[in-house]
Formats: C-alpha cells, structure tokens, sequence
C-alpha cells in the first residue's frame, strides 16, 4: 500500500568512452525533487566530450512492504536513490526511482541498467521523516545464524 510520494527529476549523463566495444557510456548521477515547474527533459550541457539532461516525470513512493530495506538505505553511510533506466531512441532515460536498498538491489540484480546516486539532503529529510512516523525496527534477538 502506497503511504508517501515525492516528483522527482534525474540527472542523466552520456560521456565519451574509447573503448573496443562502445563509444559512449550513460548513467544516472543525480537526483533532485521536482516542484512542477519543469520540463519533461531538459538539456543541462552538451559537448563532444559529456552530456548532461535532466529528465522530470518520475516519483518516489513509499510502500508499507518495505519499510526494512527504506530503514537500511537511510542508516547507511551514504544514503542512495537508486534509478533504473533504459534507452529510447538513443537516449538513456530512468524508468523507476526507489529508496529502498532492496528494491535497489533488485533492480541491479535484474540485469537492466541501474544506478545509484547520492540521496540529496531534502530526499534524505523526507525520507527520515516518514521512517519516524511510520516505522518501527525490530528488535534484534542475539547473533542471527543464517
């Protein structure tokens, strides 16, 4: 069940690579809450060298069936959104956002392309918050043997 969402956009980034089998390298590299005001996709730079585009559209939502991996992500030592993206018409573009280190996990697991970037302090703030209202960790009970 859906309790919480935030808009947000992506940081996208294309760079050259000279590399045998490609000639180009895409990937996420940030992530920044969207107010409404822009643009579905927004060109930040471009050069032979790095493209940058922002990519709006997307949400953070926060199911009640992962509580433990929103928990995780936020007690880390460096928290993440993680961003899975796929490439339209020679473009990589994100497909889906999380907080949660499990469903993170699972999306680099999935061999599709994913990323994770450094969750900004106002994603961070919104995320404890609802931890707080709405989470409660379970008690550890000795060493676990798995």
């Amino acid at each position: 069940m859906k309790k919480a969402g935030m808009p947000i956009a992506v940081i996208m980034q294309r760079r050259a690579v000279q590399h045998i089998w490609a000639d180009e390298a895409w990937a996420a590299v940030g992530v920044v809450p969207d107010r409404g005001n822009l643009p579905p996709l927004q060109v930040l730079s471009e050069s032979p060298e790095r493209d940058y585009y922002l990519v709006s559209g997307l949400e953070l939502e926060l199911y009640t069936d992962e509580h433990e991996g929103y928990y995780e992500n936020a007690m880390a030592p460096e928290s993440k959104v993680f961003v899975l993206w796929r490439m339209e018409e020679g473009r990589a573009m994100p497909v889906r956002a999380s907080v949660s280190y499990v469903e993170g996990t699972r999306m680099f697991d999935s061999g599709e392309s994913a990323d994770g970037v450094t969750m900004p302090a106002e994603i961070y703030a919104w995320l404890a918050s609802y931890l707080r209202d709405n989470y409660q960790p379970k008690p550890r009970r000795g060493r676990q043997h798995g």
